[in-house]
Formats: structure tokens, sequence, C-alpha cells
């Protein structure tokens, strides 16, 4: 007898011989597909040519049946005897369910990176096969790793804000064998939280951190040298932000031997740099080597080409061979795993890229004695303090930690608040937002239609040895103005978030050896972006903020050179003239009289819709 049967008006689809014998009852979705059903002429002749081959296969033998999008029928089932259908699900039977097509592309991610790393996480195979109007997810492998895989999928799909699958069409996996989720008892863990603190970090041993002594040069300053060396240095300013009484701020270092003169392998890697003496901001990390079963210094950045110039830095230190490792989005994820796993001393990342590294317990982020939070600020305007906060979750509280930002404005102070405990202040020149005073600003005030021949006119003005970037707003811009100076014979290339890794780290290259004098970014750019010899900015399009206006202004003018920054104002940029005019005066650059106008015409459109507002309130509570 067949291990098959059919209804009068189906046999779409014929299942293998000798693999149907061991499976579980198997019913389709009882929905029929749009524009899926095969003619009745192809039923009955598929159905003749699958009979024939499951009467001639052989057992064991497993085939395809064939059905996928139009070839699956609404009344055909397989049976399969009960007693076999352990050994069918280990040997790699999938999990099948159903998902609103619209989702199928959150699933597989852009050039498959997202079905990629589920597949990593999980260690299934993941097959999607899109229909008309729904999309079948397969999952190849064991019970727990088909669980596994779920699990993964079912984030995937919840965190793009919409439900999950339809419902499924294979019941492999049994309920009962489904761990359920235990009910946290948050007022509880509110309670003992000091308690449930100090049990996770029990384990962990003391941190040594006093490695500094203070030399007799250093000690034997007065106050009054102290503040002449401050001030001759880019004005260096010290404050206690602890509340209550404030400590002794140490004298500055003037020479490297005063820190490192016990430290001769760091002195010989100073030497070997080039450095002559302490720069207004500068950073070592140095402690014993021990056993800590992870890493013990962690740096976070906001973007993939400021984590991997950190990382070139890093490489130039050779020390008690200390390793070294980047994390990123876009980078080799297996790779990363690969190194972590086997032990590194430095992680330099990207918060996305490390919490998911975390998350999946690829990395252990207790021994972490040691944390830099570069360009905080910036992480913060690219969403990810969500990240962050998970991240610290897992590193030590009694940590040493460092912040860094080129500005302070209110979300800084607040994280500062937050993940720093009793912290100083350094800051060089003031917290007044400003540009740096190596560099000349000139702003044009000019229409959008005039800017690209604008642009044109001062490329072509370019000396030889010039080099500049040219700052956009939007990613498509940037492609449309590389394209367009590719395409009148200008060497150039483009940075934005859009492109590949590879072809990021091309365009800078490019750009750091000179092989091309223009590069066109978005603010992708605008911070940390460290090439030395960059004589101008252009701002083609002015940044969504002022801040953002001051990391451009600071691409040029570095490492004692001077730089020149061009920026293009049109009408819609109107808000942002009198922030613009109190940079310009502080820098002490001209300021345009049309840019004078443009903020005196804000400021009066302000007070009209003020005047306004005032006269509908009372008009609408009349109303009432």
């Amino acid at each position: 007898m067949s291990d098959w049967e059919e209804s009068g008006d189906e046999a779409a689809g014929a299942p293998p011989s000798s693999a149907v014998a061991t499976a579980p009852l198997w019913q389709p979705p009882a929905t029929p597909r749009p524009n899926s059903s095969p003619t009745e002429g192809e039923l009955g002749r598929r159905g003749s040519e699958w009979r024939q081959e499951a009467a001639a296969s052989v057992g064991g033998e497993e085939r395809e049946s064939g059905v996928v999008g139009s070839r699956r029928s609404q009344a055909a089932r397989w049976r399969r005897p009960r007693a076999a259908a352990g050994r069918a699900q280990e040997a790699g039977e999938p999990l099948c369910f159903l998902i609103s097509r619209a989702l199928a592309g959150v699933l597989i991610g852009r050039g498959g990176a997202k079905i990629r790393e589920l597949e990593e996480s999980s260690g299934s195979r993941i097959q999607v096969i899109k229909g008309a109007s729904e999309a079948e997810v397969k999952i190849f492998g064991s019970v727990a790793v088909q669980n596994k895989a779920k699990v993964l999928i079912d984030e995937t799909v919840v965190s793009c804000g919409q439900s999950n699958c339809r419902g499924k069409s294979l019941d492999v996996i049994n309920p009962e064998n489904t761990p359920k989720k235990p009910v946290i008892d948050w007022a509880s863990l509110r309670e003992n939280r000091a308690k449930y603190e100090a049990m996770k970090w029990a384990d962990l041993p003391p941190i040594e951190k006093n490695f500094y002594k203070e030399s007799s040069r250093t000690a034997s300053m007065s106050p009054e040298e102290v503040k002449l060396w401050r001030k001759e240095n880019n004005n260096i300013i010290c404050d206690d932000l602890k509340e209550g009484e404030k400590r002794c701020i140490p004298n500055p270092v003037c020479k490297f031997e005063d820190v490192f003169e016990q430290y001769p392998d760091i002195m010989a890697n100073i030497r070997k740099i080039g450095f002559q003496k302490p720069t207004p901001i500068q950073m070592f990390y140095c402690r014993p080597r021990d056993e800590r079963g992870g890493p013990g210094m962690l740096v976070l950045a906001p973007t993939r080409e400021l984590a991997l110039q950190v990382e070139a830095e890093c490489l130039k230190y050779t020390y008690k061979g200390f390793k070294s490792i980047c994390i990123y989005g876009g980078g080799d994820r297996k790779a990363q795993i690969n190194v972590v796993t086997k032990g590194v001393d430095i992680v330099i990342a990207t918060p996305g890229r490390l919490n998911d590294l975390q998350m999946n317990n690829f990395v252990n982020l207790k021994s972490i004695t040691y944390l830099v939070l570069d360009e905080a600020d910036r992480m913060l305007d690219m969403g990810f303090e969500p990240q962050i906060m998970k991240i610290l979750i897992d590193v030590r509280p009694d940590r040493q930690t460092v912040m860094t930002s080129a500005t302070w404005p209110d979300g800084v102070r607040r994280l500062a608040k937050s993940y720093l405990r009793n912290p100083m202040i350094v800051y060089v020149g003031t917290l007044d937002l400003a540009a740096v005073n190596t560099v000349e600003q000139e702003v044009i005030v000019i229409n959008e239609e005039e800017k690209k021949a604008f642009m044109e006119n001062f490329i072509d003005s370019m000396k030889p040895k010039d080099k500049a970037i040219i700052f956009v707003g939007k990613k498509s811009t940037a492609d449309d103005v590389a394209s367009d100076l590719g395409v009148k014979g200008v060497p150039v290339q483009s940075l934005h978030g859009d492109r590949e890794q590879c072809d990021r780290e091309q365009a800078l290259d490019d750009f750091k050896k000179g092989k091309v004098r223009i590069l066109v970014a978005t603010d992708l750019a605008s911070r940390g972006l460290d090439v030395h010899d960059i004589t101008h900015v252009f701002n083609f399009d002015f940044p969504r903020n002022i801040e953002e206006y001051v990391h451009r202004v600071g691409r040029t003018g570095r490492a004692g050179r001077t730089g020149k920054a061009v920026t293009l104002v049109t009408k819609k940029d109107w808000k942002a003239a009198s922030e613009l005019i109190d940079i310009l005066q502080r820098a002490n650059q001209v300021v345009p009289d049309e840019l004078i106008s443009m903020a005196e015409r804000y400021k009066q459109y302000q007070i009209r819709k003020e005047m306004e507002k005032d006269i509908l309130r009372p008009q609408r509570k009349s109303s009432k």
C-alpha cells in the first residue's frame, strides 16, 4: 500500500517514497496562495510522474518533493509511522512556519547579513522561501538548535515592531519541552539591589589603581608655575565634579620621564613613536599583567573609522605582549569571535557589534578595569545609549573610566553623571562652543541652485598640494557630488554609511595616502578622522546642528598646522545663523552682513510666532 494518499482533485505534490514512511502527519496551510495553484493538466501530469518515481525509489533514498510556491496542493497528506517520528526529527527535519512577506527582508538583512548572523548564533541552517503574500521559513538542525534559532527569529521580527509568524505548519517541537520563562519580581530586585550587586562582583580580585608616583620635579612646582604652564598649553582647566569637599588636583606632568621613569619598556615605546613631550590631553594605559580571564581595557567609539584609527594607534605600542582587537559591525564577525575567544588584553569596539558578542557570551566584560568612552556625544547622537547601558551592566563598577568629548552638551553631562563616579574634568580652552583658532573660517550666503557652481570654482582654485573634505548632508548627495566630479575627471572618493566596509576603508586609505585630494563625506567623517595634511574643509551643506559645524571645522588645522573652512549658507539654514555668528566672533573671524541680516529675520520671525500664539490662547480658552 502507498505511504501517501490523495483526494480526488489534488496530487500536486508527491512525497519521497522512503522518507515519507518515517515522518509525522503534515498538513499544508488551508488558505491557498495567490497565483500559486497549478492547472488541472499540470496536476494530472505531475501526479502520474511522481507515482512512477515513488514506485521506483529505493528504501532509505530521500527525494525533494519540489513543493515550493506554486507546487504545493491543499489536500495532499503525508503519513509516517509515529514510532519513527523521533528518528526523522533527529535526522534534520526542518521546523517550518510562515511569516508576512514584508518581514522576509528584515530576516534576511542586507546582502544576507542578518540571516548569516542568526545561523552563526544558533548553529542552525535557515532557509527563507518567498511567496506572493507570505514567506516560509525552514530551520534545519537538532531540536535544541531549532528552538534557539526560533527564539532569535522571534526577537528579530518583534524588534521591528511587527507581529511574528501567521502560524506553524509543522508541530515539530512539543510544548512541554519548551522552557517557560520565569516571572521576574522587580520589587524584590530593587529592594535587594545592593545585595545582588555585591554577590555579582564578589569573586573578582581587587583593582590596583595607584601606579603614579609624583616625581620631585613635578611636586616642587609652585602654584604660579602650574597656572602658567596650563595657560601656555592651550589654556588647560581642571575641576573636581565631586559634590561636597573638593579633592586636590595634581600638578601637571611636563616630561614623560616624570611619570614613566620606573617603566623602561614604556619609555622605549614613547621614544620609538617620536613623542617629545606630553600633549595637552594624553592618556596611557599601564598596569601589571595578570590572569583576568578576559580583556582588561575597553575603548568604545561611535564609528568603524574611528575604532580602526584607535586600533592603528594602539598597534604602535608593544608592552609585555599585550594584544588588541577592533570589533565593529561590517567586519568579519566569525574572525572577530575567534580572536576574542582566544584571549585579548585591549578591546576597541563600536557599541552595536560589542553588544551582539556580549549578548551571545562570546566576550567576558567582567574583567574590564579600564573603560574609555571616546566621542561620547557622537555615540549619544547616533542612538547608542541603550547598547552602552547594556555593555556597562557587565563591567565592574569600581573600574577606572575616561570619557572624551569635543563638546559638553546636556546629554553628555547626563551620561557622565550616570556612569562616572566622582569624576574630575579636564578641558582644553573653554567649555563654550568654539572652533579651533588655527582655522580661518569663511561663510558664504548663497542660493541653493548656485552651490554646485561655487564648489566647482573652489576645486579649480585648489593648489597641487591642497587636500579637502567636502561635507554634505545626505548620503545620496555624497554619491551625486562624487559622481559629478568623477565624470569631469577630478580624482575623488566618497565616504558615508551606505557604502560597504571595504569601500569605506579604501576611500579613507586613498585620501590619507594622497591618491585622491578630495573626499566627499557625510558627518560620518566629522569625528575622529585624523588626517594631518587636510588644508580645507568645504561645507557644501550646513550641518544639522552647530556642534557638528565645530567638529567639521576641526578636521583641518591639526597638529600645529593651519587650515581654512568654507561654509555655504542658504535661506533654509537661517535657524543656525545666530549661533554661527557667535562661533565666528569668538574666533575673531569676519561675519558677513548677509548672515547678520538672516539672523535678524529669523529673530523677528520667532517674535511674530510668539505673538500669534499669545493671540490664539485666549480664543481657545473662550471656545471651550
